[in-house]
């Protein structure tokens, strides 16, 4: 129809505000401009804009109006037209209301109703971010984290083979998918707080849980501490810290792994948290994933996690207990990427400077790591690389000075 455009004369008002295109489903913003629905749902939705593109005002109903008037005028210019090769736009379908997300949600309720209504739902909040947004606006939160509450006992299950992801397989499972899928705003992660649904999402991690669920409960906590207060992130129990390493130990998926690592980095550096992580066994877990793990971002997450956990005197210890603790985080040095490198060497300098008796010397020198610490400052690399590199070589550089192996002619 684009080069007809210019054959035909296209009446100003059948032309969308912004895409300046002809209108194929015409819709009225509450602030009563006329916006053809993919264009402004693009702009609202997608885009993540607040205001009406033309009025400038602030929307404050997302929900759109048909504008039937125009549409039929539009349809029937295009019939008038059809000798010009303009085709008739079809009557689209009517697309999902607030009322018809709320009686969905309403007999969710009803345990007779619920996995059918929930199912659709899935489906609705799927489709677009429209409907992701008129599902929180109709208030959607609080019918499902309910559910959540209620059911999650009956989440319990028998574990899946490791590797697998089963199906969530419940009422609360498949109210914690939607929840998730909703892609819930500031406001509406915060308000989970007031829920206790911490605490909730720590339960459902639980082993005896489905794997979806489990994968599901910690990318929204991921999500949800990402906008955290600080009394939320410091009052954390050691079931939190234990159920996450639990779900790194069981690699239940690389997004289930990416969300548990990211949410360790957003928590450690709180309080006693380093400590409560490295109680809980985290460092060991990670140290296994590091020595098989290949992806980049993984590694470099890894990395800042340990790194985090061995400024407590706790991380140091486990660190250390662990066989190939030293090794596997000094080979990380130049493999993997410059932020993996400067956190490889934070984590030894934490380990030289606090935990570094003769024994741990004496194991840095045989594992290479000083060789690698020297090469460190030969190399193209951060300056606060160096300087630590340098802190540590000099640190225990009496020890080491008696190597016929190592020749130290940078200190």
């Amino acid at each position: 129809m684009d080069d007809l455009q210019s054959e035909v004369e296209i009446p100003r008002f059948f032309l969308c505000p912004i895409s300046l295109e002809i209108m194929k489903d015409p819709v009225t913003l509450s602030t009563g401009i006329t916006y053809d629905r993919d264009s402004i749902e693009n702009w609202l939705f997608s885009q993540k804009n607040d205001v009406c593109p033309v009025t400038k005002q602030v929307v404050l109903d997302i929900e759109l109006t048909p504008n039937h008037t125009v549409r039929r005028l539009i349809q029937s210019w295009c019939t008038l037209n059809a000798s010009s090769g303009i085709e008739r736009f079809p009557t689209p379908r009517p697309p999902i209301s607030k009322t018809e997300i709320t009686k969905l949600l309403k007999d969710s309720r009803n345990l007779n109703n619920q996995m059918v209504s929930l199912k659709r739902l899935k489906l609705i909040v799927l489709e677009n971010e429209k409907n992701k947004r008129l599902m929180e606006s109709v208030g959607a939160v609080d019918y499902l984290t309910s559910i959540i509450n209620k059911e999650k006992d009956s989440m319990m299950t028998s574990s899946s083979p490791a590797g697998e992801v089963s199906g969530s397989g419940t009422g609360a499972g498949e109210a914690l998918s939607i929840l998730y899928h909703i892609k819930l705003s500031q406001t509406g992660l915060k308000s989970l707080f007031g829920k206790d649904f911490v605490e909730t999402l720590t339960r459902v991690m639980q082993r005896a849980v489905s794997y979806e669920s489990r994968a599901y409960a910690v990318m929204l906590l991921k999500s949800m501490f990402e906008v955290a207060e600080p009394m939320h992130v410091t009052s954390l129990n050691p079931n939190f810290f234990m159920e996450l390493v639990q779900i790194l130990n069981d690699q239940i998926s690389q997004k289930a792994t990416k969300a548990t690592l990211k949410l360790l980095i957003s928590v450690c550096p709180w309080g006693r948290n380093r400590i409560k992580a490295a109680e809980a066994g985290a460092v060991r877990v990670l140290i296994d994933t590091l020595m098989d793990c290949t992806e980049k971002r993984t590694s470099e997450m890894i990395m800042t996690v340990l790194d985090q956990i061995c400024q407590s005197a706790e991380g140091r210890a486990e660190l250390l207990s662990h066989g190939g603790g030293l090794a596997v985080v000094s080979k990380k040095i130049f493999r993997v990427s410059t932020l993996a490198s400067e956190k490889a060497v934070r984590i030894l300098y934490s380990v030289a400077v606090f935990s570094g008796n003769t024994r741990v010397v004496q194991d840095m020198l045989e594992l290479g790591i000083v060789e690698k610490l020297l090469l460190v400052l030969q190399v193209d690399c951060g300056r606060k690389m160096k300087e630590k590199a340098m802190e540590i070589l000099k640190m225990h550089a009496r020890v080491w000075r008696k190597s016929p192996c190592i020749t130290f002619t940078f200190i």
